[in-house]
């Protein structure tokens, strides 16, 4: 299965693609997009989204996930947030590709073992776990990987249960 994460943002958006073979975890491609900082919202979306096609098409992912917005005391960033994460979506489902959403907590809880882990501790994780050289150097692509490990975590636990469930 070829899982394309995502860390949504309306300046940068992380990406990374994994593949699970066998039970064998690897990293096929991480980076950010990043719009220019002075266009208008309309533009940068739209610059995420044609972005978002090359590497659909690029990479041929099975599914796609998607990290959803913290909600936090700050609503503007979050609505943009959430801008962002819906041309994720839109890109994934105009091309047939199942979309799953995670929220940040389950992510880190996920990858490593805390639902309060520092963006530090999720680096390291995602290194170890993907058996990288080094930590991916920007931060928005290690989430957008975390969150390609939360889904074939996730998928993994998903399968048992339907297993346990036929027996």
């Amino acid at each position: 299965m070829r899982v394309l994460g995502v860390d949504p943002g309306t300046l940068v958006l992380g990406y990374g693609v994994i593949d699970n073979e066998h039970g064998r975890v690897t990293m096929i491609d991480c980076g950010v997009i990043t719009a220019p900082s002075r266009s208008p919202i309309g533009e940068r979306l739209a610059y995420m989204y044609q972005h978002l096609l090359d590497i659909v098409s690029r990479q041929k992912p099975d599914v796609m996930a998607v990290e959803q917005p913290f909600l936090n005391k700050n609503v503007r960033a979050a609505i943009a947030i959430g801008q962002a994460q819906a041309i994720a979506i839109l890109t994934a489902s105009s091309n047939g590709i199942p979309v799953f959403e995670y929220p940040p907590a389950s992510v880190k809880q996920s990858v490593a073992g805390c639902g309060t882990s520092s963006k530090e501790q999720v680096q390291i994780m995602v290194k170890l776990h993907l058996g990288l050289p080094a930590i991916p150097q920007s931060t928005d692509a290690a989430d957008a990987l975390a969150v390609a490990l939360c889904h074939l975590n996730e998928a993994h636990v998903a399968g048992l249960l339907s297993r346990a469930k036929g027996n």
